[in-house]
């Protein structure tokens, strides 16, 4: 069993935390809020976030990094734009012989880079780990059933975190596809606020399709111009993230996308429902796909409504009356695939 120290105590932190605990891991949970910390002593669980999962009193709580000290494995289970800053404090406590595992979905605002390459930034001296996939941290914490990747450049980081994380109700596949990867569980988001605004504006089940088969399209193109592997995006990272994120309740980027949808300003729903990773990834990816030349007519329209104002229907409307095309037009990626 490993000694593992958990960056975050939002809802997947918390998640992981609890599952990994029932599999005989020792686990300790950081916080920068004390006072976050202290409320979820006092409650047993994590009221705000993640309600009705009991948190045994045996899972440590720290609001001092010092807890990394001694650890086998570093998880970070914080939003993006915090990775960095979190990185470079837990830095002088992480030592070459840990492993580092990212569970972030997301892209840097700014120097649009991969959260993995943010951590290999600032923590240089250790192997570092993305576990990703469809994993809603309600499932998760309950011990549901749950299949998910950890990828890494480096072969043997991912093995030891297959090894080490996999049990009866967490199953883990290795993958060496790090970017695919990556760019799977957060270019995801995206499209799973579009299928929120389409349940928002009350179309059904056929819009929905249409969306996240043509977003997983853009995905990977995407994905396969910034070096990654096309079949990456027809597993668990990929399509396997993307219909539990487009159609749960579960789901932030959903219910922020129904809101939004049913009429409220998107910078509203995103305080309302919390963390959205997509409204902040929107804005990345359209300007990464403008970057790298590559079409992604859906992002683009959503960064439309988001940051100027457009109407939703309208929206939608100029993704329908696009040019009539091909369906594997333009789709070398898919050619990689079949090879």
């Amino acid at each position: 069993m490993a000694n593992i120290t958990i960056l975050g105590s939002g809802g997947f932190g918390i998640g992981l935390a609890v599952m990994l605990h029932k599999h005989g891991h020792h686990i300790t949970v950081w916080s920068k809020f004390q006072k976050e910390l202290d409320d979820i002593r006092k409650n047993g669980e994590q009221v705000q976030k993640l309600p009705g999962v009991v948190i045994p009193p045996e899972i440590g709580l720290s609001a001092s990094l010092e807890c990394i000290r001694g650890s086998d494995l570093v998880l970070f289970g914080i939003p993006s734009s915090f990775v960095r800053s979190v990185a470079r404090e837990a830095s002088p406590y992480i030592t070459s012989d840990m492993v580092v595992v990212n569970t972030g979905k997301g892209l840097e605002e700014g120097s649009m880079k991969l959260l993995s390459e943010v951590l290999t930034e600032e923590i240089p001296q250790a192997a570092i780990v993305v576990l990703t996939g469809p994993s809603h941290a309600e499932e998760v914490g309950r011990c549901i059933s749950t299949a998910v990747v950890a990828a890494s450049k480096s072969a043997a980081a991912a093995a030891y975190v297959q090894e080490t994380l996999s049990n009866q109700c967490f199953r883990i596949y290795e993958n060496d596809d790090i970017v695919g990867c990556e760019l799977g569980g957060a270019l995801k988001n995206i499209i799973a606020l579009c299928a929120g605004i389409c349940d928002g504006l009350g179309y059904g089940d056929n819009t929905k399709a249409a969306l996240m088969t043509r977003g997983i399209h853009e995905i990977a193109r995407l994905g396969v111009a910034m070096g990654a592997r096309a079949a990456t995006f027809s597993g668990l990272a990929g399509i396997g993230d993307l219909i539990v994120t487009c159609t749960s309740m579960h789901s932030r980027n959903r219910r922020a996308g129904i809101l939004i949808g049913e009429g409220i300003k998107p910078e509203d729903a995103v305080k309302q429902v919390g963390t959205v990773e997509g409204y902040f990834c929107c804005h990345v990816a359209y300007k990464l796909a403008q970057q790298m030349g590559v079409d992604m007519p859906i992002t683009e329209q959503l960064y439309h409504v988001l940051f100027e104002g457009s109407d939703v229907r309208d929206a939608l409307g100029k993704l329908m009356s696009r040019p009539s095309r091909h369906e594997n037009e333009e789709c070398s990626y898919l050619r990689d695939m079949m090879n």
